[in-house]
């Protein structure tokens, strides 16, 4: 994959974060192709559980100043930077006060979710695109880990279709079994949809579960890596039949030739 540019965008991402399925392979993925020769960048909301001290997270000024809309509403955005150390990776850290301030990743101190989780998915999606315009970076292949980054491939499909900048871009989605319970918010349709996403492309999204949110991603995908050992007979099914190019689970000693073909496979 040498000289190959592969953008990762995650929910999740150690060391910055818990290790956990979708945070562990968000960093094991981009370091098999760091260390291939590959060119890499990884983007992740940042959290207000994030030590910036610690990870030395610092603005870059000449990136953010920019305000996205998420459901008429301005809402500031603000690039943060780090490397992670000893792998000269950088990781870029989409932030916006109100969005990510708080001390938690998904819910609350109770374990309920936050309720505005679909507007973070919706302001993640969108600030990633257009920091990457910004940096004027072209990536080959962008590649989706976890659940509240699972809206890029609809927005790369339908907001950004006409940007020549990606014409060329495959969108590749990690589908993982690491889920929330009950339902994003009601309006979550109604909301994507303000930005000219037609309605019939996100139908399932009119019962917002991390199911049907994972359906839609797979859906607007060019190809899907299978990412847990188990998933759901629903979701297995769902890609089994979408006759999107898939790769089947592969475990940790294994996953490096098998996604480096895919990715080949799909360029």
């Amino acid at each position: 994959m040498e000289d190959k540019r592969i953008l990762y965008v995650s929910s999740e991402v150690v060391p910055y974060l818990a290790e956990n399925e979708v945070s562990m392979m968000s960093y094991d993925v981009p370091k098999m192709i760091n260390d291939q020769g590959g060119q890499i960048r990884i983007f992740m909301p940042r959290y207000g559980n994030i030590n910036e001290r610690r990870h030395q997270l610092h603005e870059v000024i000449r990136l953010s100043g920019m305000n996205l809309v998420v459901n008429d509403v301005d809402m500031p955005l603000i690039i943060k930077v780090a490397s992670i150390p000893k792998e000269r990776i950088q990781v870029y850290f989409i932030d916006n006060d109100e969005y990510f301030k708080r001390k938690a990743t998904f819910s609350d101190e109770e374990g309920a979710l936050f309720p505005d989780n679909d507007e973070r998915a919706i302001f993640f999606a969108k600030g990633v695109v257009e920091t990457v315009k910004k940096l004027n970076w072209v990536p080959d292949i962008i590649h989706v880990h976890g659940w509240l980054a699972a809206l890029l491939p609809v927005y790369m499909k339908h907001y950004y279709k006409n940007d020549a900048l990606f014409s060329e871009t495959k969108i590749v989605s990690s589908i993982y079994n690491q889920s929330f319970e009950g339902e994003l918010d009601k309006n979550f349709s109604s909301k994507i949809q303000f930005d000219g996403v037609p309605q019939d492309a996100i139908e399932a999204l009119s019962s917002p579960t991390f199911e049907n949110l994972m359906k839609v991603s797979v859906a607007h995908s060019d190809g899907v890596i299978i990412a847990s050992p188990e998933l759901s007979s629903g979701l297995t099914k769902f890609i089994e039949t979408s006759e999107k190019p898939f790769l089947p689970f592969a475990p940790k000693d294994a996953f490096a030739e098998a996604y480096t073909n895919f990715y080949k496979k799909l360029l």
